[in-house]
C-alpha cells in the first residue's frame, strides 16, 4: 500500500485544510528570515544615523578653505591648525593625562575588584556598598569643593590634579568591572595554584590576571574614554592654554575661530584618531573564551 505526501491535507468530514510539518517549517523559515532582513534594515539605519555627523566632520576636514587655491582633497587644514595653535600640545597633554589615568585605574581596580569578588565579609560588603554609593553620585557634585582643596594644594590648572580626579571618578566603575569578571573565572583554578604551592597573590598574578585579558582592556577603555572626552572636569580645573586637554583646545579653538570650519573640523578629527585607532587595535583581543581549556572534564 503505498502513500502520497502531499504539503497539505485535507479532511472529508469538515473540510479543514491541514499543513504538514514540512509546509509549516518552510512557513517559520521565511517568517524568521523576514524577521532577521527588518533587523538588519533597522540596525543599518542606526548606524547611518551615527556615522552621518562624522562623515560630515570628515569631509569638512578634508575640504580646501574658501581662500585656499587647492581643488580636492587636501591636508591644509591639519597643517594649519598644527602651524597656528597648540594643538601639538593639546594632543600631548590629553595623551599623558588620558595614559596615567588608564594605568592607576587598572593597578588599583584589578586587586580591589579580585578582593570584592572572592571576599565574603561584612567589611567587603561595606566596601562594596560605599562604592555603589559613590558611583551613583553625579561628579559635578564634587567638582566645585575638589577645585577649592586642590587650588589651596597647588593641584588647580596642572596636570597632576585633573588626573588625581580622573582616576578618583574611574575607580568605582572599574572595580565593578574587574569583580564582574573575575566572578566568572572559577575557583577551582586558584585552588589547583594553591596546592601546587602558589601564595594567594602569586595565583591572582599568575592565574586570574593572565585569564583576565578581555576584563583588563574593557576597564582600560573605559577609563581612556572618559579621561579623553572629559570636559566638564577641565573646563573648571584648567585655565592656561599651556595645559589644556585636547576638549578644551577645541573649545577654544572654536571660540575663536567660528568661520574657520575646515581647522574646527580638522582638530575635532584629531580628537577621534586615537579612540578608533585604541578599539581598532584591541578589538581582537576581546574573546571570553581563554579559560575553557582548564575547564576540561568538569
Amino acid at each position: 500500500m503505498s502513500t502520497v505526501l502531499h504539503s497539505k491535507t485535507s479532511s472529508p468530514l469538515t473540510g479543514i485544510t491541514a499543513k504538514t510539518p514540512a509546509a509549516s517549517h518552510s512557513a517559520l523559515t521565511e517568517a524568521g528570515m523576514r524577521g532577521r532582513w527588518w533587523r538588519f534594515m533597522f540596525i543599518l539605519i542606526i548606524t547611518a544615523v551615527v556615522l552621518i555627523p562624522i562623515i560630515v566632520v570628515v569631509v569638512l576636514a578634508v575640504t580646501p578653505a574658501q581662500s585656499s587655491s587647492t581643488i580636492g582633497f587636501t591636508l591644509e587644514n591639519f597643517s594649519a591648525v598644527f602651524e597656528k595653535t597648540l594643538a601639538a600640545t593639546w594632543l600631548k597633554n590629553s595623551l599623558v593625562v588620558t595614559m596615567a589615568t588608564v594605568l592607576v585605574s587598572v593597578a588599583v581596580a584589578a586587586p580591589a575588584g579580585y578582593v570584592l569578588s572572592r571576599g565574603r565579609s561584612r567589611t567587603v560588603a561595606g566596601y562594596s556598598l560605599l562604592l555603589f554609593v559613590m558611583q551613583s553620585l553625579p561628579i559635578i557634585t564634587s567638582v566645585v569643593p575638589l577645585f577649592i582643596l586642590f587650588a589651596n594644594m597647588g593641584l588647580a590648572d596642572n596636570l597632576m590634579g585633573i588626573t588625581i580626579v580622573y582616576v578618583a571618578s574611574t575607580m568605582t566603575v572599574a572595580t565593578w568591572m574587574m569583580a564582574a569578571y573575575f566572578d566568572s573565572i572559577p575557583v577551582s583554578l586558584e585552588e589547583a595554584s594553591w596546592i601546587d604551592g602558589c601564595s594567594v597573590f602569586g595565583s591572582f598574578t599568575k592565574v586570574v590576571l593572565r585569564n583576565s585579558l578581555p576584563g583588563i582592556l574593557s576597564t582600560a577603555i573605559f577609563a581612556f574614554l572618559l579621561a579623553w572626552n572629559d570636559y566638564l572636569v577641565a573646563i573648571v580645573f584648567l585655565r592656561s592654554n599651556e595645559v589644556f586637554t585636547l576638549p578644551m583646545g577645541v573649545q577654544s579653538f572654536f571660540q575663536q575661530n567660528q568661520t574657520d570650519w575646515g581647522g574646527v573640523m580638522a582638530l575635532a578629527v584629531v580628537m577621534m584618531l586615537p579612540p578608533v585607532i585604541v578599539f581598532a587595535c584591541l578589538n581582537k583581543y576581546f574573546s571570553v573564551g581563554g579559560i575553557g581549556g582548564s575547564l576540561a572534564g568538569r
